[in-house]
């Protein structure tokens, strides 16, 4: 594993930072925990690529709080940069979206 954050799956609604930080305390030292409310998803950096690595085998898909938990190495965040955009293409021959194309003559 190249990096220390983990992502963590399929959590139920009510759980906790704290709770989630005393489960991965038994795998190793905890920098941070974020939970995303109302998602059902949130990290967890542990100190080393090595403790997280250790963390996801001993974790992914265990059951925590009634649910079985995904876990898995965080992806960085994507850039807005490269999320591409709609419309691209365009050449104003008419039409659009469920329309006849018009003629051009």
């Amino acid at each position: 594993m190249q990096g220390s954050k983990l992502y963590v799956g399929n959590l139920s609604y009510s759980v906790t930072k704290e709770r989630l930080e005393e489960l991965f305390a038994g795998q190793g030292e905890v920098k941070q925990v974020n939970i995303i409310e109302g998602k059902g998803f949130g990290f967890v950096e542990m100190s080393s690529p090595a403790e997280a690595q250790k963390a996801k085998d001993a974790l992914n898909g265990t059951d925590f709080e009634g649910r079985t938990m995904k876990v898995d190495e965080a992806l960085p965040p994507k850039s807005r940069d490269s999320r591409g955009g709609g419309g691209g293409g365009r050449d104003n021959r008419g039409g659009g979206f469920g329309g006849r194309q018009r003629s051009r003559y």
